[in-house]
């Protein structure tokens, strides 16, 4: 089950639920029982050894085309 960050904005904790992603947008109580919250962005970080696609050898976009000037 995916875990969702909240602030609340009455005291300012910052607290972790766990809840199905259907609920997700659901209102949530802080643990002091403050109702006055919000969803925080989650970031993900995933990890892995994949190296970088090659720049086109050639032209091509504003990055290697010579547009730019």
């Amino acid at each position: 089950m995916p875990r969702y960050e909240y602030r609340c904005r009455s005291c300012g904790d910052t607290f972790e639920l766990s809840r199905p992603m259907a609920e997700s947008a659901a209102p949530a109580a802080c643990p002091q029982g403050h109702e006055d919250t919000v969803k925080l962005l989650s970031t993900v970080a995933v990890g892995g050894t994949a190296a970088s696609p090659a720049a086109p050898a050639s032209g091509g976009g504003c990055c290697g085309g010579g547009c730019c000037g």
